[in-house]
């Protein structure tokens, strides 16, 4: 039986805008791994939201999609680019990561593949979870501090 798939592709503005992440170039990305492999794609869910939590239109979507087939037999992937477009907290992460598989799909991203399987993986997994969520936390203390010495030298913080 061949293996099926849901894509997911996320972006925020700032990350496109910082690091040229596009949803274009996400889900091309995703659609020539799942042809080189012969994965046969579902559903594609995109959106422009923040995953500092899963409360995501899109994200509520695919949930709601999944509990739907619950009653499906084989397990189905959840395929994405990185675990940064999957998540930025790892709490939050990894209780979603069980939701998943009790929906019998299985997430995984193309160019950080795990392989669950394979105990030493869950030591990659939390790197690859943490790493952004601490880049996220970096940042915002960065526009504190930042904000708090601009106000210090007189400079007005507000909107115009």
């Amino acid at each position: 039986m061949s293996k099926i798939a849901d894509l997911y592709i996320r972006v925020s503005t700032d990350e496109q805008a910082d690091k040229g992440y596009s949803l274009r170039d996400q889900e091309d990305r995703l659609r020539r791994y799942c042809e080189l492999k012969e994965i046969s794609v579902r559903n594609v869910y995109i959106e422009d939201y923040s995953a500092k939590t899963f409360n995501r239109p899109g994200w509520k979507k695919l949930i709601t999609a999944l509990r739907k087939q619950k009653n499906i037999k084989n397990v189905t992937l959840l395929l994405f680019t990185k675990w940064d477009r999957f998540s930025r907290n790892t709490s939050q992460a990894y209780q979603t990561i069980d939701i998943l598989r009790s929906l019998r799909s299985e997430p995984q991203a193309i160019e950080q593949p795990l392989d669950m399987s394979i105990p030493e993986s869950k030591i990659m997994l939390s790197h690859y979870l943490t790493i952004p969520e601490v880049e996220n936390e970096r940042r915002a203390l960065n526009v504190f501090y930042g904000m708090r010495r601009a106000r210090k030298e007189g400079r007005w913080m507000g909107t115009a």
